[in-house]
C-alpha cells in the first residue's frame, strides 16, 4: 500500500493550476490509497454539475486515482436519497467543487446527506473545496460582497457554513477579485474571528493539531481583528466608508505555517 500524507481539511482559494505541474492537486491525491480509495466530487455549488463533475474526474484520473465518483444533488430532495447518503459513506475523501456557496448549505443543511457528511468528517475523511467550496467550509462564510472597492459598512452577505473550521472567516481568489475590503468589514463585524484570504492557485493544509500550511503559488492572507481599539461598524449610516484602526495582518506564502490556536505565523515546519 503506498504512504499516505495526512491531512483533514484542504481549502483552496480557487483557480487551482489544472494544466501545468498540478501541485495542489497532486496533494490532494497523495492524502488517499489512489489505488483503492474512493475520492467523491461534489458538485452541490455548481449549476452546470455534469461539465463540473467530469472536467475534475478526468482531472483526477489523470493523476492516478482509480476510483472517481460524482455526487450530484442539485435539489434538497436529492439529498435525502439514500443512494447519494452511501456515496458519502464509501468515499474516503470529499472535494467540493466551486460555484455559488450558497447553494451548498441551503441544499445540503438539515438534510439526511448533510449528517452523513459531518459524520463522515469525524471519522477523519479528507474534505477539500475550491473556490466556493473554499468558503464554505468555515462556521460563518461570506455569501456576497464588494470586490475592488473601499470597505464600506454594512456591504456584506454572510451565511452560517459547514463548520468544518471554527473560529474563522474564509473569502477564496483573494488578490485576484480584489477582495481585501470586504474580508474586512467581515472581521469588523465579527473581530473574534480570524479573516482568512486565500489567492488563486493557493491551498491551506489545515491538520488535527489546528495549524495550516501554505501551498501553492500565491498567497494567503491572515486577518486578526482582536487588536482593534475602534471600528465605526454600524448599521447606521450605510453608505459610509468602514474605519478600524489597529488591525493586525499576515501575509503566507508557500510553506509558511500558521498556528489556528496561538494566531501567531512561522515560517515553515521546523525539521525532524
Amino acid at each position: 500500500m503506498e504512504e499516505k500524507t495526512k491531512s483533514n481539511l484542504i481549502i483552496i482559494g480557487g483557480a487551482e493550476d489544472k494544466e501545468g505541474n498540478k501541485e495542489i492537486l497532486k496533494y490532494v491525491c497523495s492524502t488517499i490509497d489512489k489505488s483503492r480509495d474512493v475520492l467523491l466530487i461534489a458538485t452541490v455549488a455548481t449549476e452546470q454539475p455534469k461539465e463540473a463533475g467530469e472536467k475534475y474526474k478526468r482531472l483526477f484520473h489523470g493523476l492516478g486515482v482509480a476510483e472517481v465518483r460524482i455526487l450530484d444533488v442539485s435539489h434538497r430532495y436529492q439529498a435525502e436519497e439514500i443512494e447519494n447518503v452511501n456515496l458519502v459513506k464509501e468515499a474516503s475523501l470529499i472535494f467540493f467543487t466551486g460555484g455559488d456557496q450558497l447553494r451548498i448549505t441551503s441544499i445540503l443543511g438539515g438534510t439526511a446527506l448533510h449528517d452523513a457528511l459531518k459524520n463522515k468528517y469525524e471519522e477523519g475523511c479528507t474534505f477539500v473545496g475550491t473556490s466556493a467550496g473554499a468558503s464554505v467550509m468555515s462556521d460563518t462564510m461570506i455569501v456576497k460582497g464588494l470586490d475592488e472597492e473601499s470597505p464600506k459598512k454594512c456591504t456584506l452577505k454572510m451565511a452560517p457554513g459547514l463548520g468544518l473550521l471554527k473560529g474563522v472567516i474564509v473569502d477564496q481568489h483573494f488578490a485576484q477579485r480584489g477582495r481585501i475590503g470586504r474580508l474586512l468589514v467581515g472581521i469588523a463585524e465579527n473581530p473574534g474571528v480570524l479573516g482568512i484570504g486565500i489567492d488563486e492557485d493557493t491551498a491551506i493544509i489545515v491538520n488535527e493539531q489546528g495549524s495550516f500550511k501554505v501551498i501553492g503559488s500565491g498567497a494567503v492572507y491572515v486577518i486578526d481583528g482582536r487588536t482593534i481599539t475602534y471600528s465605526n461598524v454600524s448599521e447606521q449610516y450605510q453608505e459610509e466608508l468602514l474605519c478600524m484602526f489597529n488591525i493586525k495582518m499576515h501575509v503566507l506564502k508557500n510553506k509558511n505555517i500558521f498556528d489556528l490556536n496561538s494566531k501567531e505565523p512561522m515560517e515553515e515546519e521546523a525539521e525532524a
